[in-house]
């Protein structure tokens, strides 16, 4: 008998999908980690016919992350991606080794410089933003923290005396602090 993919009835050994996002949830990675591995997982299945990835070992693995580099072209850390939740799926959720994946074709690396704007397109996007929006802007902007981070922000975390922001919890769940842009200061303490 095949094992099962979807969602678990009780009485039964969970499904896969559910064993997934129990383990996450048990590690205490966050919700868009949990989202992505899923999808991931899903992309995986999906792509071998939907057979059970404990049917299938580093040969179906290399295929798909080769699939990914090939056909669809991914960037590398998209690939990177699929393949940490390919392990993770394996060694934490399975509890099988794969091996090491040889046969696998890498995504390049992209060899353009990142899009820099200039500081006029900067203070031009900023003209068409107002209130809230243009106040998280310019937070992402000028303190160089994440959507999620700056979504997240509380009153207790600017500490405005020493014009520094504390990231609680940031990616890989540390602490970080940052610079408070100084002239978003004021516009913060009017809304604190």
């Amino acid at each position: 008998m095949r094992p099962t993919v979807g969602v678990g009835s009780s009485g039964h050994k969970p499904k896969l999908l559910d064993q997934v996002r129990d383990v996450i949830r048990r590690k205490h990675y966050s919700i868009r980690t949990e989202q992505a591995y899923v999808d991931w997982i899903k992309r995986f299945i999906i792509y071998h016919n939907k057979c059970h990835p404990a049917e299938m070992a580093e040969e179906e693995v290399a295929q798909f992350l080769t699939h990914l580099a090939r056909d669809l072209n991914v960037a590398a850390s998209t690939q990177n991606q699929a393949l940490s939740t390919v392990l993770f799926l394996y060694k934490e959720v399975l509890k099988q080794e794969i091996g090491w994946l040889e046969k696998v074709e890498r995504a390049k690396k992209p060899a353009k410089l990142p899009v820099v704007l200039s500081r006029s397109e900067v203070k031009e996007i900023f003209a068409h933003l107002h209130g809230t929006p243009k106040l998280m802007a310019g937070l992402l902007y000028g303190s160089g923290l994440r959507l999620m981070e700056c979504i997240r922000l509380r009153v207790k975390d600017i500490d405005f005396a020493l014009a520094q922001i504390t990231v609680r919890d940031a990616k890989g769940g540390k602490d970080r602090v940052t610079m408070l842009p100084l002239n978003l200061s004021e516009p913060l303490r009017r809304r604190a």
